[in-house]
């Protein structure tokens, strides 16, 4: 465990970009997303003044634990009954919508040649709840920190686009359909911010549905952090030229890491008993504070320099994934809602 003092300059640099990017959020540009705001900062300050040492130690605990805390607190904000109300297509629609996003990036990602780690991290990303699903996914599958930043970059700025552009794309889709429109940006956007942010700009009925979509999307998070696990278990195995006797004790505790169990607790604790809306949206004010510290200190590690030498290639995966997200989602809503 480090030093208290050695964390607290980095963790206080990153808590003040956050407090300043949530005030840029609510006042200046609004409906862009406090998260975005934070990474795009961290990575001005991080490339350029805030160079030292002295910080390391503090974005280093930022990055990671808070986007763990992140990932735990958001499952005291859900339940398993929201599955009743999207019905056996809309359970069918997400499932669908989620596995064609997962093999597209991986597919993709194999294609152009990028690491297993930042495939998969692309892929959990994007289909699941971007930021939240790779904090999630990265300790299942022993993907590198650098990796989890260009992936947490990358997915958040698609995640921006996408929440500009969807309600015009589903105006011209679906026309005023609440609940069309809410099905194709809950099942599309990434984090659950930029879901809400998206859908208010059309109205509450669009909100509410799409909220719901998203909701389904992360009761699946589990899931897809457990295939992850057993895809890179098999991708090692199929690497190395030595047998390893499968260790299942291991395997299990590198697939559910204790914020993802604790993700799951509270979720299934809040489906039995229905916590005091008071936990709920104290849990929920938390999460999405924790989330854009550690956007912050995402931001303030990332190596500008190699994200812009893999520039090209990073905007060919993204655009390619975001095209493929927008496609099927259109198509899959046309034939199932």
């Amino acid at each position: 465990m480090k030093p208290v003092r050695a964390v607290l300059p980095g963790f206080g640099l990153s808590l003040v970009i956050a407090i300043i990017s949530q005030w840029i959020n609510a006042d200046l540009l609004k409906g862009i997303g406090a998260p975005t705001v934070a990474l795009l900062i961290g990575i001005l300050l991080g490339n350029t003044v805030v160079r030292q040492p002295f910080w390391y130690s503090g974005t280093a605990w930022s990055e990671k634990r808070l986007l763990e805390y992140s990932v735990m607190l958001l499952g005291a904000t859900i339940t398993f009954q929201t599955i009743q109300q999207l019905k056996l297509t809309g359970i069918i629609f997400i499932v669908l919508q989620m596995t064609i996003t997962i093999s597209g990036a991986i597919w993709l990602g194999s294609r152009l040649h990028f690491s297993e780690g930042m495939t998969l991290l692309m892929a959990g990303g994007n289909a699941v709840c971007g930021s939240s699903a790779i904090a999630a996914i990265t300790p299942a599958i022993d993907a590198k920190d650098e990796d989890k930043r260009l992936a947490v970059t990358l997915v958040n700025l698609m995640g921006t686009i996408l929440m500009l552009t969807l309600p015009i794309i589903s105006l011209l889709a679906f026309h005023h359909d609440n609940f069309l429109r809410g099905a194709m940006i809950g099942g599309t956007v990434q984090s659950v911010g930029q879901v809400i942010a998206s859908a208010t700009m059309i109205n509450q009925p669009t909100t509410t549905f799409a909220t719901l979509f998203k909701i389904m999307r992360i009761i699946l998070l589990i899931a897809v952090v457990l295939i992850f696990s057993q895809i890179h278990q098999h991708h090692q195995a199929a690497t190395t030229t030595t047998t390893v006797k499968p260790n299942i004790s291991a395997n299990l505790k590198r697939a559910l890491p204790w914020y993802v169990v604790g993700f799951v607790v509270l979720c299934t604790l809040n489906s039995w008993v229905h916590f005091d809306p008071i936990i709920s949206n104290s849990a929920h004010f938390l999460s999405g504070w924790c989330e854009v510290t550690a956007l912050a200190a995402i931001g303030l590690r990332l190596n500008f320099a190699a994200f812009v030498k893999a520039g090209k290639k990073l905007a060919f995966y993204g655009g390619g994934v975001l095209l493929l997200q927008v496609v099927s989602v259109w198509i899959l809503i046309t034939v199932l809602l």
